[in-house]
């Protein structure tokens, strides 16, 4: 059986265990582009690469679901949160989703569950599935193991003069003690 990643039938594919994988150009990513460093947007020759397995098993609830097994990964440059420069960054996931019947037995068992829980669809686009999947793992606060340029604030510290040590706590009050003598 033939499935189309744009139009799965999670289902289907999953009592079929089943399996997809592909790559697709990273630059079609709408969102993920959007996070990447303005100066260094992803090119033709970048992708987004992915993979999913299906499988039909007794998991949240007492019923038998569909799970997909996602896995996905994505080399990005992302704004370092430091210096401000591009950082490269593979941002990569893997993780099991159960699909259960409706939006609200989705929401009563993803509450108590360690798995994500999301309502059965007859048409799942994976391409939309795996950039969602994505922005979730990326870092929230991307930044170079060492920055390449010295920062600022370090550029600066390193030319300042030694501070002076403060005065004791007590100095101020010490003189005005001595001056109601």
């Amino acid at each position: 059986m033939r499935f189309d990643p744009l139009r799965l039938d999670v289902a289907v594919f999953a009592r079929n265990a089943a399996s997809l994988a592909g790559r697709w150009p990273l630059a079609a990513f709408e969102r993920l582009v959007e996070a990447a460093h303005p100066e260094a947007r992803p090119t033709a020759e970048d992708h987004l690469e992915w993979s999913l397995r299906g499988e039909w098993r007794r998991g949240a609830g007492l019923e038998s679901n569909a799970w997909l097994h996602v896995a996905a990964s994505a080399a990005l440059r992302l704004r370092c949160q430091r210096c401000l420069a591009p950082v490269d960054t593979v941002v990569a996931v893997e993780r099991a989703l159960c699909f259960v019947a409706g939006e609200q037995q989705a929401a009563a068992l993803d509450i108590d569950s360690e798995d994500d829980v999301l309502a059965l669809t007859a048409s799942l686009d994976v391409r939309e599935l795996m950039e969602d999947e994505l922005l979730l793992a990326m870092p929230l606060v991307p930044r170079h193991e060492r920055c390449p340029e010295p920062l600022w604030a370090e550029d600066r510290a390193a030319d300042a003069p030694e501070p002076a040590a403060p005065p004791h706590a007590f100095a101020a009050l010490k003189q005005l003690k001595k001056g109601a003598d």
